[in-house]
């Protein structure tokens, strides 16, 4: 895949100084305040390890939490103590990001060392809150103290944070204005399996939309379907009920209730424009389930029923199936139910399970998503897991991708200077 930015093959990172921005952003116990979920720093460990190896001096970035997940937001200490077992070498960490003990520590790195600095979210130009409303320019994040303090004691900018690619924050942004830049391994592997999916699927191209965020389903399915990406779209979730009250189905007062109170109601006449022009490639739930005390299925025509949907149900799954089956490409974001309890579970594994059996290629993506997949045993089956959410997202939407145009930017500059 040629997707415009630099790789790790491009450099010779020996006796380099590397600043190596991670996505490692991770579910925290708050009983503990320990890890609950380490895939994505294990997803980094390659790269990592294939830096130190070449006896580079590695400077890892990361966040943690946000101003909107405030309980998260806390020292990477954890992270670092995760990444040592994992590399089976020392992840030194210092609590600095920018000042004077971050500085002096980097400049006594040695070929090979690893050091995690703490959390980037501590600096007021990272939380999303400063991101969203301030709106600094590239060349503007490459003058934040962050960027001038780290980027003089460094060679190279490697970005290993897909899942962080359509944020604009000066660590992500910034280093790439000022140094050579490539993409890590996950970054480019994530690029190119999403790039697959949007641009060139091997056919029938299936899309499982489901979950919460419909805003996230609707702006993918508007795009594929107007570029006749997909074959068939099977909708579940609050995706396939919004899918329902659009072909003028009641669905209760309960459900159509949190639809409203979410602010779902004007996806509502989306969903019927989206019926109207791709009818025959949107594939809506022909029962759902309820709980009851134990779980209760609802054919469509028993509807509206005074009780919360919560599934779909073993006719829908049955009938998405035989379409998963037959397909060559297929695409996940979001669950069909509240896969959490185990009243409502059975319409996402079902399909969870259905998809890792399934021949095709696979691809899920999306917190609870991939949440769910290893909760029924099925993530290592699946043929790619992004680590992606919002990046992924907006990359299928068609959208621009922050981080991906500055590392474009960069190897634009500095294959224009002669690097190869």
């Amino acid at each position: 895949m040629d997707a415009g930015i630099l790789t790790l093959d491009d450099f010779d990172f020996r006796d380099k100084t590397v600043v190596l921005r991670l996505d490692i952003n991770s579910p925290i116990d708050h009983r503990t305040g320990q890890l609950a979920d380490d895939n994505r720093i294990r997803k980094s460990v390659p790269t990592i390890l294939e830096l130190s190896d070449a006896g580079a001096r590695v400077v890892m970035l990361a966040h943690q939490g946000d101003t909107e997940d405030y309980r998260s937001l806390v020292s990477l200490v954890p992270h670092a103590e995760r990444f040592t077992e994992l590399v089976g070498r020392l992840v030194a960490f210092v609590d600095d990001i920018a000042g004077p003990t971050a500085t002096e520590r980097i400049k006594t790195l040695q070929s090979g060392e690893l050091l995690l600095l703490n959390n980037v979210r501590y600096l007021t130009e990272e939380v999303s809150t400063f991101v969203n409303f301030v709106k600094l320019t590239p060349e503007q994040m490459a003058q934040t103290r962050l960027v001038r303090n780290l980027a003089p004691l460094a060679d190279y900018y490697v970005c290993e944070a897909f899942a962080a690619a359509h944020r604009s924050a000066p660590s992500l942004i910034g280093f790439a204005e000022v140094l050579p830049a490539a993409g890590g391994r996950l970054f480019v592997d994530e690029l190119s399996a999403l790039t697959q999916v949007k641009e060139d699927p091997a056919r029938p191209c299936v899309y499982v939309l489901g979950g919460a965020r419909i805003a996230d389903a609707f702006s993918m399915m508007k795009r594929i379907l107007d570029e006749g990406t997909a074959d068939h779209v099977l909708t579940s979730g609050l995706t396939g009920e919004v899918m329902l009250l659009a072909q003028g189905y009641q669905l209760g007062g309960p459900t159509e209730r949190l639809i409203h109170d979410k602010g779902l109601g004007s996806f509502i006449d989306r969903a019927r424009e989206l019926l109207e022009h791709y009818g025959d490639w949107i594939l809506s739930p022909t029962d759902l389930a309820v709980d009851d005390g134990d779980r209760k299925e609802i054919a469509l025509n028993d509807l509206p029923v005074g009780r919360l949907l919560v599934d779909i149900g073993e006719q829908t799954v049955r009938r998405y199936i035989e379409v998963i089956r037959q397909a060559a490409t297929i695409f996940v974001n979001g669950p069909a139910g509240v896969y959490e309890q185990p009243v409502s579970a059975l319409g996402t594994e079902r399909l969870w399970t259905a998809i890792a059996d399934a021949p095709g290629y696979s691809v899920i993506g999306g917190g609870d998503s991939v949440a769910a997949a290893a909760r029924f045993g099925v993530r290592d089956r699946m043929s790619y897991v992004c680590t992606s959410g919002g990046g992924m997202v907006r990359f299928l939407s068609g959208q621009a991708l922050p981080v991906v145009e500055a590392l474009r930017r960069a190897a634009r500059r500095y294959q224009g200077a002669g690097v190869e």
